[in-house]
């Protein structure tokens, strides 16, 4: 069995966060997003991968390379025109033969949830469409089932027939690129596998598999929070470099290569510690917290549930809770990042110039890269800092700021 990931978007729903990485190297739990997808292949025993790759590809292939770190055999295609996920996956075709595994690259999913996609396909011997049951499935694929079998699919629908959803997961068989060849362009002018699916679903049946486990999308900022704590959750401990005495580590935490844990300072897993990252003195890192390498958390800081990219620098009395920093980013002393409302109501944004309810009670700041903070700041919860911001000391921050934003 082989696969195919489809990991060429440009990432714009990601903004700022993708301003200057692809998506698929963005951080999460400690490592590259796509090299989960990856990790969770190997764990089905699925070892051919084809990647499709886009805007800033050759940084995703110098990452993994041929995939031997990863036990893997990986061959790249790039996607020079996107128009579509069915045309996403055409452009694979050459990378597979008979049945194949293909994944959009924006979802987490593991190795077992994979196995069990493998083994229901061994009983039905049929294409198969991955699905995921959510609460709130207006925002997705709508997927009918009867006999465990596809029925109907809907996009984004105002009442939805049912909760569950297309997880961006399929198995399929070389006659799908045959129905890709003849499907026609969407309202939007891009080329829909779920128009693809309908064709397929008029010539044969098409199965539908749950998933179990948890299924997460990452489509927007804050998912990847999400994702983070989900993906720490299986996260082993251990220290491989420098843990000075009078430093507690209280559950699963990793403290990686080259990386320095001062006197005093607390550590709660599950949380990693990258190369070279600088931790303490005197410092609470709470769980889910994932600190890039050459990061620093200083004297008197409190971080929780964080992603904290390489080289970002929270040094000297801050607090940075339900938050992504991007690289390079660096906080004044005495600056604050709010991640609750007074309210306590669930923490909205502006986003791609709505307003959007994350549904999340505690959300702090999405920050792009090189942002650069003056002493005793203040960001509101769900502030969306673009890259290469300047916010001066004692400024207030809230909702959007464009990249390269002057703020006193």
């Amino acid at each position: 069995m082989k696969a195919v990931v489809l990991a060429a978007g440009e990432g714009t729903r990601m903004r700022p966060l993708t301003a200057n990485l692809p998506k698929p190297l963005l951080p999460v739990a400690g490592k590259p997003f796509l090299h989960h997808t990856l990790e969770a292949l190997r764990d089905a025993d699925v070892r051919d991968v084809g990647v499709l790759i886009g805007w800033h590809g050759h940084r995703v292939r110098e990452s993994f390379g041929r995939g031997e770190d990863l036990g893997l055999r990986i061959a790249y295609e790039e996607q020079a025109n996107r128009l579509g996920t069915a045309h996403a996956l055409g452009c694979m075709r050459s990378h597979v033969d008979g049945a194949f595994l293909s994944i959009n690259g924006d979802v987490v999913v593991s190795g077992e949830a994979l196995k069990g996609l493998l083994a229901f396909h061994r009983q039905v011997r049929g294409p198969i469409v991955a699905l995921a049951e959510v609460p709130n499935p207006q925002a997705f694929g709508v997927v009918e089932l009867m006999d465990g079998k596809v029925t109907g699919l809907e996009e984004k629908p105002r009442s939805p027939k049912s909760n569950l959803i297309n997880a961006g997961i399929y198995l399929f068989e070389e006659d799908i690129f045959s129905l890709i060849d003849r499907t026609p362009k969407s309202a939007r002018g891009e080329y829909e596998i779920t128009d693809t699916i309908r064709l397929l679903m008029a010539s044969r049946d098409v199965y539908g598999f749950r998933l179990p486990g948890e299924w997460i999308d990452v489509g927007r900022p804050w998912d990847l929070l999400r994702a983070n704590a989900t993906l720490l959750k299986s996260l082993k401990g251990g220290v491989r470099g420098e843990v000075e005495g009078g430093v507690t580590l209280a559950g699963q935490v990793l403290v990686e290569e080259g990386a320095h844990v001062r006197h005093g300072s607390y550590l709660e897993g599950p949380t990693i510690v990258g190369a070279g990252a600088e931790i303490g003195p005197n410092c609470y890192v709470r769980p889910s917290t994932s600190i890039g390498s050459e990061a620093k958390v200083g004297n008197g800081c409190e971080v929780k549930n964080s992603i904290l990219m390489a080289h970002a620098h929270v040094p000297h009395q801050n607090y940075v809770g339900d938050s992504i920093l991007g690289e390079r980013c660096n906080l004044g002393a005495g600056t604050k990042i709010a991640n609750l409302r007074l309210d306590e109501g669930p923490v909205k944004v502006l986003w791609r110039g709505v307003e959007v309810d994350t549904g999340l009670r505690k959300l702090g700041v999405i920050m792009g890269d090189d942002v650069k903070v003056g002493i005793n700041a203040s960001i509101d919860a769900g502030a969306i800092i673009g890259e290469g911001t300047f916010i001066g000391p004692g400024a207030h921050v809230r909702g959007n700021v464009a990249p390269g934003s002057r703020i006193f």
